[in-house]
């Protein structure tokens, strides 16, 4: 299974993805993130993943490559741009869409921030543990 996640800047929604998903996906199970552009990596989506005991320091922000799409056998867009932006995929690559609330644009003192940084880590592993449940129930 390889999975691909899909934003618009590949800095802080679909890295936690990544990492995530590199944590809990079966052994074999290919990950990456990539946006539609590169925006380079957010330092509190770093931060709140190591709060929850995930490194994702060494994840590269990445643009996507047509080479990602069609390795890709399920991409999860995780942003509304991503996913109006996103290229044709392949006729045998499943999509979905994930609406997800940018933590970038939260506003406030640090802790509010970082408080909706940690809602969007917490919203994003639950959502990547049932896709990853459906996806071994159907292998």
């Amino acid at each position: 299974m390889n999975l691909l996640f899909l934003c618009t800047g590949n800095s802080c929604r679909s890295q936690i993805a990544e990492g995530w998903a590199k944590h809990l996906a079966p052994d074999g199970w290919s990950i990456e993130s990539a946006g539609i552009e590169a925006h380079g990596k957010n330092p509190r989506a770093i931060a709140v993943m190591a709060e929850a005991g995930i490194d994702i320091a060494a994840q590269e922000s990445t643009k996507l490559t047509s080479g990602m799409l069609e390795r890709a056998d399920y991409l999860v867009t995780v942003c509304g741009h991503a996913d109006e932006h996103c290229p044709v995929v392949p006729a045998d690559t499943r999509k979905e869409h994930w609406p997800l609330d940018d933590p970038a644009k939260a506003t406030g003192s640090e802790d509010e921030i970082m408080s909706v940084f940690r809602a969007t880590r917490d919203d994003i592993r639950q959502r990547v543990e049932e896709l990853i449940q459906r996806l071994k129930a159907e292998q």
